[in-house]
């Protein structure tokens, strides 16, 4: 039977939406089976994880949202400008693991993530908004095992949510 710290522990996790860890980098790539599927010169690394009740409104506010965020910087080294700004490139790499359960114990559990065709789907959605604002946009391999290569600029990472 469930008690009610479980039930609250759960409505915490779902009360938060949409995940997404942005980095950004002088350059990034994907490989997979030894094979580079995907690498992009300045711009951003996206790790987007998707959770049970998360909405196409919500990705669609997390795309727009990381078009627009200011986190390139200007002539005078301020962050003011952004990806549409310098016509960044953007790799995006789903990860469920950002939703990750580490409460208890010392293995993760990923109840929270949202099933994997699902997921997919919606992970999909994100990429369309983010093309939708014509910027580059490349990704990983949606539930492969992947080696991502972050080089960090700055650094500058952000964990965005909605």
């Amino acid at each position: 039977m469930t008690n009610l710290k479980q039930i609250v522990n759960l409505s915490e996790t779902w009360a938060k939406n949409l995940k997404v860890v942005l980095q950004r980098v002088k350059q990034g790539s994907v490989e997979v089976e030894g094979k580079t599927v995907n690498e992009i010169g300045e711009g951003m690394v996206l790790l987007v994880g998707v959770k049970i009740g998360d909405t196409e409104e919500q990705a669609k506010f997390l795309a727009d949202k990381c078009a627009n965020l200011r986190i390139f910087e200007d002539e005078e080294g301020k962050m003011n400008l952004s990806a549409l700004d310098v016509k960044a490139e953007i790799l995006v790499v789903s990860q469920f693991t950002l939703y990750a359960d580490t409460q208890k114990g010392r293995r993760p559990s990923f109840t929270g993530a949202l099933e994997p065709k699902e997921a997919e789907r919606l992970y999909l959605k994100f990429v369309e908004f983010l093309k939708s604002h014509k910027l580059t946009v490349k990704t990983g391999v949606f539930g492969a095992k992947m080696l991502v290569g972050i080089f960090n600029s700055g650094p500058v990472t952000l964990i965005l949510e909605n």
